[in-house]
């Protein structure tokens, strides 16, 4: 790793955005195209579970490696034509797609008890990728006129409606046998907007304004305001919360001009992330390891399992992607802790970019990656450089249609 440290900022963030790229390309599934939910450090993975919301950031990925000249067009356009072609073989529930399917039959995997069906956030982490390479791939070519038709036939199938079963606010899950047992409403500030943007924008099966005003945002009462560590934080859970929030969604939809009648977008992002920084820099438990050069705290795979880090739930886990997704919001911190990363004597560093997570507490690293960690690293840090991604989905008419509906003003952040 000594030569990634010799490297300019500008030379070593690329270096970090092609190595993580190498999840969702050469580690991916071999039939389907698609990302496998986890790889591991060693040997490379051989399992057929692929993620849905994962392959969105997937399709992100592999538009960066042709922008940034890491791949042919060609070839990317091939690998997303397979990947399109075995999605319309998928088991979808009302043109939903499930959080998890078999990379090789495309039979839906079960998430957990009552989850064997479709997964409405999956499905929007699946469309900010998908909608972003139609954009993208505009050409006349017989290869790129047939992957934005095929992406425009799932698109339209899917019925944001249906997943809105009493017009008040959108349902995460619905299955053929438990139906609407799951009983998990899209509500509160979450990783969810991106859903609610979707279904509003929605060409055939759109859903209403109120829903989102009344069960995502339920009129106004997402709304924080309280200071943290010296940050008012608009939105949202005290603390903030896992930085995936200010992440998942803001992969394509831009922060820097979003505003609504909650929050504007970009300020809500910078006070969690200023947060989520100052909490590891000031380290009131004590965690081996934190400090103003080392923090980020998200959900990830940790010694104790799958967990939703955050200064308010810190098990002394630190997530490399939490950090690193965070460059458009605290450019110097996160560069510092990219730097610092590259100095641990834990083996946090391999084929695939950064490992999910390591805690110093316990001398633990993990000897995984996760498809929803590792792809916002490569989307972040393009609209770090360039504002690509953020670029490709808000040019997306239905993205336009839909953030008009609910309400968004589109203005540039001071």
């Amino acid at each position: 790793m000594k030569y990634l440290r010799d490297l300019t900022d500008e030379a070593l963030i690329e270096a970090v955005q092609r190595q993580t790229f190498r999840y969702f390309w050469d580690g991916a599934h071999p039939a389907s195209g698609m990302a496998r939910d986890r790889q591991r450090l060693a040997p490379r993975s051989d399992n057929d579970l692929v993620a849905i919301g994962g392959t969105g950031f997937g399709v992100m990925a592999i538009i960066v490696a042709v922008e940034r000249s890491w791949i042919a067009r060609d070839d990317a356009v091939e690998h997303l034509s397979r990947i399109t072609c075995f999605l319309e073989k998928v088991s979808r529930h009302h043109g939903m797609f499930p959080h998890f399917v078999d990379g090789r039959s495309g039979r839906t995997i079960r998430f957990a008890r009552n989850d064997d069906g479709g997964d409405c956030v999956e499905t929007a982490l699946l469309f900010q990728g998908l909608l972003c390479a139609r954009q993208y791939f505009s050409r006349r070519s017989f290869a790129e006129v047939r992957l934005r038709e095929r992406i425009d036939r799932l698109w339209l199938s899917i019925e944001w409606n249906w997943y809105c079963r009493d017009e008040e606010m959108l349902y995460w899950h619905w299955s053929p046998g438990c139906g609407w047992a799951m009983n998990c409403p899209v509500s509160g500030w979450n990783e969810g907007l991106l859903s609610y943007v979707l279904a509003a924008g929605s060409d055939t099966h759109p859903i209403r304004a109120c829903a989102y005003h009344r069960g995502f945002a339920r009129e106004g009462q997402m709304s924080n305001g309280k200071s943290f560590y010296g940050t008012v934080l608009p939105l949202g859970p005290d603390y903030g919360g896992p930085l995936f929030l200010a992440q998942y969604s803001f992969c394509g939809l831009d922060p820097r001009r979003l505003r609504d009648r909650y929050a504007c977008y970009w300020q809500q992002n910078v006070a969690h992330t200023r947060i989520n920084y100052e909490h590891c820099a000031r380290n009131p438990h004590g965690h081996s390891g934190y400090g103003a050069d080392c923090w980020g705290l998200t959900s990830g795979h940790g010694p104790y399992g799958y967990v939703a880090h955050a200064p308010d739930h810190d098990r002394g886990v630190i997530t490399p992607s939490a950090a690193l997704s965070s460059l458009p919001y605290a450019p110097v911190e996160s560069m510092r802790a990219l730097r610092y990363f590259l100095t641990k004597p834990l083996r946090i560093w391999g084929n695939f970019g950064f490992v999910d997570s390591f805690s110093e507490n316990l001398s633990w690293f993990a000897r995984t990656y996760l498809a929803i960690n590792q792809g916002p690293i490569i989307a972040m840090i393009e609209n770090h450089r360039s504002g690509l991604i953020w670029e490709l989905f808000m040019s997306a008419p239905e993205v336009r249609e839909g953030l008009s509906v609910l309400g968004f003003v589109e203005t540039w952040a001071s």
